[in-house]
């Protein structure tokens, strides 16, 4: 199975691309929009023309990490790099034969619900807070429409936390809180996922959740389980401090239960 990385030179992208390097059974090859030291790592912009549309021959599965990833990214910046470049690879993807993208999504597609009780599956309503998290749910959706129309199998990965700090250990110092702790994902948990992503058998579209099995989370991972194989290998109980849960209440207050009282007192205000 050739399967091509793009991003292949980035945090997680790395990682994928040397353990299935490593491990044998694939043919891998990446694409990264800075050079990276790897004959095997194109130099290239899925934002900018379409000369890179060549290396998809003969791939079987892209999996899709290159773009912005900052929960910061500006509106420029997210349709660009996200948006307009995703769209342009299912397009393409679509046309040179390749059977499935596996798509970097990721849980701000929910950013509305941190301070909920909310359980966070594939049929909860989206709820993005920036355009970071606006742009994953368009790439989501528009892989849904490939899917349907295009006969492009697309899976949705909604990534929790893989740090490129502290050695990914979860715990207090992660930002974000409880919220952030909960969402934890270990670097052989990811690597898991990614291979049953890539190889699960009759998917035609999937949005699914992929977090370690972290106890009294709110993301359900039962569905990852049963759509394309996942097995977590870890998990970690979030370590709730005094300042989390103070801070955790008085956002709850601002972000949540003021506003629900406001438009219960003054509809459509």
């Amino acid at each position: 199975m050739h399967v091509l990385i793009t991003g292949a030179g980035g945090h997680l992208g790395r990682k994928l691309f040397d353990a299935l390097e490593q491990e044998g059974g694939y043919r891998v090859s990446g694409i990264d929009i800075r050079p990276v030291d790897h004959p095997n790592i194109h130099t290239a912009d899925l934002a900018e023309g379409a000369d890179w549309t060549e290396l998809f021959d003969g791939v079987d599965v892209i999996v899709h990490l290159a773009g912005d990833r900052e929960p910061a990214a500006t509106w420029a910046s997210a349709i660009k790099q996200n948006m307009d470049a995703t769209l342009t690879l299912y397009h393409h993807a679509a046309i040179r034969g390749v059977k499935r993208v596996v798509l970097a999504s990721s849980n701000w597609i929910h950013g509305d619900k941190r301070f909920t009780d909310d359980r966070l599956d594939s049929n909860t309503p989206p709820g993005p807070v920036n355009a970071y998290g606006m742009s994953k749910l368009f790439c989501e959706r528009t892989g849904a429409y490939f899917a349907t129309h295009r006969g492009l199998s697309v899976i949705c990965l909604r990534i929790g936390w893989t740090q490129w700090t502290h050695d990914n250990r979860p715990g207090p110092h992660m930002a974000m809180g409880r919220w952030g702790q909960e969402m934890w994902l270990s670097d052989r948990d990811f690597l898991n996922g990614m291979r049953c992503a890539i190889n699960a058998k009759n998917v035609s579209f999937a949005a699914l959740n992929l977090m370690s099995d972290n106890p009294g989370m709110r993301w359900d991972i039962d569905e990852t389980k049963r759509v394309i194989g996942y097995r977590p290998k870890d998990g970690s109980a979030a370590r709730v401090t005094t300042k989390i849960a103070l801070t955790s209440w008085l956002k709850s207050i601002l972000t949540v239960r003021i506003p629900k009282l406001i438009e219960k007192r003054f509809p459509g205000w």
